[in-house]
């Protein structure tokens, strides 16, 4: 079951990076923090920071909404984005 989850979360990924939709920007920062929970291999990210960079900031905030998931869970919400988003994800 594990690889199944892996290789549809790897498929919904190339998906979503290789999508010409125009996504709001709240969708957009929401798919980056699951994809980091999902892929972080030592607990929580922290994307590097400048001061003042608005950019960096909203990553942050949507990390920390996530943060309490498991990477597990990460994937799962990750593949149903994508396929709210975007489409079904082929098999």
């Amino acid at each position: 079951m594990m690889a199944e989850e892996n290789s549809k979360f790897l498929k919904a990924y190339d998906m979503a990076s290789s999508t010409d939709r125009q996504l709001p920007p709240d969708v957009m920062l929401h798919f980056y923090a699951l994809y980091k929970r999902a892929t972080e291999k030592n607990g929580f990210y922290i994307p590097p920071t400048d001061k003042g960079d608005l950019r960096s900031a909203f990553k942050i905030n949507a990390l920390l909404q996530v943060k309490d998931i498991s990477k597990k869970e990460a994937k799962k919400l990750y593949i149903e984005m994508v396929e709210t988003h975007i489409g079904k994800i082929p098999d």
